[in-house]
């Protein structure tokens, strides 16, 4: 049985911090506030694939209440998630992704998160697609103060 599921996050930005998506540190100006590294794109595929495979989003896993877990690598979360998801008798067909930003450019960097979010996730990396997109200077994103990702898993059960 093929099985879909989707993900969404967002963050804010902040001052002082690294920014990093997909697994990857980019160079910018500020990073992304949150409990764990804050990488939205693999916050959005991990959500994606644990609703592929009927169970709660991250914050279930990953709660940020768990002193233990911060700053912890979202690459981690991922590594997670896709066991999470084996356990269940799944095996990840592809997931697919957008991240929203006005800046920095993101594809760039989209060979490297590919190889990073893939060899997490136990997959090939052509299994990967990530695709980038502003939101017109409209909203949160539009004036900067954040990033958003959107992503779909599918998954083949057992």
């Amino acid at each position: 049985m093929t099985r879909v599921g989707i993900g969404y996050d967002v963050h804010p930005f902040e001052d002082g911090r690294r920014l990093v998506l997909g697994g990857v540190e980019i160079p910018h100006t500020r990073g992304l506030k949150g409990h764990s590294d804050a990488d939205v794109l693999c916050h959005a595929i991990a959500d994606a694939i644990l609703g592929a495979v009927g169970e709660p989003d991250i914050g279930y896993f990953f709660p940020p209440s768990d002193a233990s877990i911060e700053g912890i690598s979202s690459l981690k979360i991922l590594e997670k998630c896709a066991a999470v998801a084996r356990e269940k008798g799944a095996r990840i067909s592809n997931v697919d992704s957008s991240l929203i930003s006005e800046a920095p450019k993101i594809m760039p960097h989209a060979r490297l998160m590919k190889e990073r979010i893939s060899t997490a996730l136990g997959i090939n990396p052509d299994q990967v697609g990530i695709k980038a997109t502003t939101n017109e200077r409209l909203g949160f994103v539009g004036r900067e103060e954040g990033i958003a990702a959107m992503a779909v898993a599918c998954v083949e059960m057992g």
